[in-house]
């Protein structure tokens, strides 16, 4: 089988880009190792993604959007950072941007729903479900595919999506700076007494990170990040046991609380890739950029890096080469220049922010207070959350701060 792209990875970021590519006249294969039964009706996995008024807008031109249900799409107004009992902390109030908003919350489980519907039946696309690459053979015109099923397919263009643990991207020989926090994350929904107004709690306290994302009225994800045995006992849990515990981590500051969907653990690792690309070959989604979720951008990223790639390759169709070295350099510039500022200053955030020495609580209450009293710093946050895709020029004035003060 000989394809112009071949995909790896049918996860949001590998759909959205398999949807780009539509009309394009390219022939694109996608290799998934899940049945198309499972990616047309994906489980709920607890996962609410933050979107970006960006992110939205490419999710529209994509014809993912419209196949979201309008109640499913939750308003995300403000947000605020706090650190252990003190008060007032930062607030991000939406009034500092151009909207009426910082962005829209969407569970993950929709958007990999909306994103299998539109590229069901997409012309020149071939889904390739149930089986998983065990090599990749670059060549100078195309590269080939070996999949477990014993087939092969040759491809001009290698798109790896298989996620921020990426096995082709390992046998392509790309190394990446890869970060094990030893934590673990704990997703779940809850119904609680207090409104939570549509306002994002990022909570840092002592051992915990907490972060709410406001749902329906008196309905929130909750993303509780703990040592992974502390994650264990709140796992296995009964489910008045777990609302009780949590009602006493969120000190009551939402009231009564109960569980209302299953709970789902995964472990907090940060990926970044020494480069995007090699010979007939790139990266996107996490695969590309695996993000902290301090800054909620993760999918914002993926949503971008796959926008830039096909915007790169669409207009070389029929014309040129869409995997030539001038292109994939391209790519990788600006994929950095768009991803690495907020990557990093992510990753400071998370070591200041989780370092609970009486030094560090010290300087991290002086950087909010800063943030927060400063318009200019103050202004440039807001904008990072509401445009993922500008993040470059929004995020240089809190990184260099960041910089200036661990210095």
């Amino acid at each position: 089988m000989i394809f112009d792209v071949a995909i790896v990875g049918a996860g949001p970021a590998g759909l959205s880009f398999a949807r780009s590519l539509a009309g394009s006249g390219l022939d694109v294969a996608l290799v998934e190792t899940q049945s198309a039964a499972r990616l047309a009706d994906p489980p709920f996995d607890a996962r609410e993604i933050a979107l970006t008024h960006h992110s939205a807008h490419l999710l529209q031109k994509l014809g993912l959007w419209d196949l979201i249900p309008a109640e499913e799409i939750h308003t995300l107004r403000d947000a605020q950072v706090l650190d252990g009992s003190w008060l007032p902390g930062m607030f991000i109030d939406h009034r500092e941007g151009p909207r009426p908003q910082l962005g829209y919350l969407v569970s993950n489980q929709l958007i990999r729903r909306a994103a299998f519907a539109a590229i069901s039946g997409q012309d020149r696309l071939q889904l390739l479900c149930e089986r998983r690459v065990t090599a990749i053979e670059p060549g100078t015109g195309h590269s080939r595919l070996r999949l477990s099923d014993g087939a092969q397919l040759d491809a001009r263009l290698v798109v790896a999506a298989d996620s921020r643990f990426s096995e082709t991207r390992r046998a392509m020989g790309i190394p990446a700076d890869s970060h094990d926090f030893g934590k673990t994350m704990l997703l779940c929904r809850m119904r609680h007494d207090k409104p939570h107004n549509q306002v994002a709690w990022e909570w840092f306290g002592h051992g915990q990170t907490i972060a709410v994302l406001p749902l329906k009225e008196h309905e929130c994800s909750v993303v509780l990040t703990l040592r992974h045995t502390e994650i264990q006992e709140l796992m296995t849990a009964s489910e008045a046991g777990f609302a009780s515990a949590m009602e006493q981590r969120f000190e009551h500051r939402l009231g009564n609380m109960e569980l209302i969907s299953t709970r789902h653990a995964y472990p907090l690792v940060g990926v970044y890739p020494r480069r995007f690309t090699a010979q007939r070959y790139a990266l996107v989604g996490d695969a590309a950029v695996g993000m902290h979720p301090v800054t909620a951008h993760g999918f914002n990223f993926g949503l971008l890096g796959q926008d830039l790639l096909s915007g790169l390759i669409r207009p070389l169709a029929g014309r040129g080469d869409i995997a030539s070295p001038a292109m994939l350099a391209r790519y990788d510039r600006e994929l950095r220049r768009a991803t690495r500022p907020l990557y990093l200053a992510t990753m400071m955030i998370v070591q200041l922010y989780t370092n609970d020495t009486r030094p560090a609580r010290l300087l991290r209450r002086t950087v909010l207070s800063a943030s927060a009293r400063i318009p200019p710093l103050r202004r440039a946050v807001v904008h990072s959350v509401m445009q993922a895709g500008d993040s470059r020029i929004a995020t240089r004035p809190l990184l260099g701060m960041l910089r200036s003060m661990r210095g």
